[in-house]
């Protein structure tokens, strides 16, 4: 596994191929996580909150690459589950981590590395082609999400009861986000000169 962030994602060419710059992007994409995070309201149907979180997992995935952003949200699930307040609305915490969001938390991982391999692969350059990329990271937290709401949560015994309080009413927000980063990612690439190589 590589060091230093590539050089084939947005960061690896707007900022220098250093350890310590790597490092500190990570830092950064873990707390513009768990900032993302305290935009949050909850349904009383559902134990999951809505956020802003995946957004920002999209944003890590493209902009680091895929092991570079993968640690960037294991970071970021650690810091919460030794307790710091970056989980939705301010929590964190063991109980938190394992709780009903814990499929999601490991889904967020998944789903940078795979965002990440896509834009290692200059998927994330084309509105036509980042969107798809995007799309595929928010079905991938999906899958995360509602598995474990089904297997690991007691509450919710049936796929029916988790596909209602873990993915249905997150379909919409979710669309607006995958289209909001499919639009960001291009035009980000365009403004450094690199969106069509």
């Amino acid at each position: 596994m590589q060091v230093t962030h590539p050089t084939t994602v947005i960061s690896g060419v707007v900022l220098p191929r250093r350890a310590v710059v790597t490092f500190a992007l990570m830092v950064g994409f873990a707390l513009l996580t768990a900032l993302a995070a305290q935009i949050s309201f909850r349904l009383p149907f559902t134990p999951v909150p809505i956020t802003g979180q995946t957004f920002a997992v999209l944003l890590t995935g493209a902009a680091l690459g895929s092991w570079i952003g993968a640690g960037s949200q294991l970071l970021y699930v650690l810091l919460g589950a030794v307790g710091l307040p970056f989980y939705a609305s301010g929590t964190g915490g063991w109980e938190v981590t394992t709780g009903a969001t814990f499929g999601y938390l490991m889904g967020f991982i998944v789903a940078a590395w795979v965002v990440g391999y896509l834009a290692e692969r200059k998927q994330d350059r084309r509105v036509w082609s980042a969107v798809p990329a995007f799309l595929t990271g928010s079905v991938v937290i999906y899958l995360f999400g509602v598995t474990w709401l089904y297997y690991g949560f007691e509450p919710i015994a049936t796929w029916e009861g988790a596909l209602v309080a873990g993915m249905v009413p997150f379909i919409p927000g979710d669309l607006l986000k995958v289209i909001l980063a499919g639009v960001t990612l291009p035009l980000a690439w365009q403004m450094v000169g690199r969106g069509t190589r």
